[in-house]
């Protein structure tokens, strides 16, 4: 990477800590919308040195926390050397590229889990449909974020979430979730716990509720009741060892 595409990336990144957390974004998807975590790109540089960004958080967080972990990531130097790079935090992730990438459906990625960690038998069939409806809800939601609870009886609750970046049209969105599930099943199929971390979308599946928000909804064939969820607050998460080694191990080199 020569010195001048470094230095256009550097105010870039400087350009996304600053604005990701307070700028308004509305969705071309449903008017008014209010959007209310932080979604942000911008361009540095001319010519062959110029270089595109986006940042965006996810959909639960305060514009406090968003703040926080844009700052982090843009803070992190591990694919400072790459002129296409996608770093991802729990709560956020900023990409970057050498080309323009607004409005454009990206469908690379990587999954994350435990390889020990294994669903119960009768639950894996249950939460295959369940992360199903995620994706198929999802692009019809005002800021395309949506939680939701798969209640499974004796076996507890599993919880849920998809995204994608807010650039994307109704349909890419659509299609990047199918896509990112059908990519990842076979790994991620039997296991408890898994995130899909995309470019341009990506899901989560949990046994544990890590959220600020208990707007949550239940789908569920037994029950019809949001019950009592547990609602970890972010801040003790955020800035958290667990977050660097997030992004660390996600630096995407392209």
């Amino acid at each position: 990477m020569d010195s001048e595409y470094h230095a256009n990336l550097i105010n870039l990144l400087n350009s996304l800590a600053t604005n990701g957390p307070t700028q308004n974004v509305e969705n071309s998807l449903v008017a008014n919308a209010p959007i209310q975590n932080g979604l942000y790109s911008t361009a540095a540089g001319k010519g062959a040195n110029k270089i595109y960004g986006l940042t965006q958080c996810r959909g639960d967080i305060s514009a406090t926390d968003c703040a926080a972990c844009i700052k982090n990531v843009t803070m992190v130097h591990g694919c400072s050397n790459s002129k296409n790079a996608t770093l991802w935090f729990k709560w956020c992730f900023v990409r970057y590229s050498d080309r323009r990438i607004f409005g454009e459906s990206d469908q690379s990625g990587m999954a994350t889990y435990n390889e020990t960690n294994f669903e119960d038998a009768k639950v894996v069939s249950e939460g295959l449909n369940f992360t199903k409806a995620l994706a198929s809800t999802t692009p019809n939601q005002p800021s395309m974020f949506y939680t939701a609870v798969l209640d499974v009886g004796q076996s507890g609750k599993r919880y849920g979430m998809a995204q994608c970046t807010r650039d994307l049209s109704k349909s890419d969105c659509g299609k990047c979730l199918d896509f990112q599930l059908a990519t990842y099943l076979n790994i991620i199929g039997n296991k408890r716990n898994w995130d899909i971390h995309g470019s341009s979308c990506s899901m989560w599946f949990h046994k544990i509720l890590i959220t600020s928000s208990c707007n949550w909804h239940v789908l569920s064939s037994a029950s019809v009741s949001v019950g009592s969820l547990i609602c970890y607050p972010i801040s003790s998460f955020v800035l958290g060892e667990m977050e660097m080694l997030l992004v660390l191990k996600l630096c995407v080199f392209i």
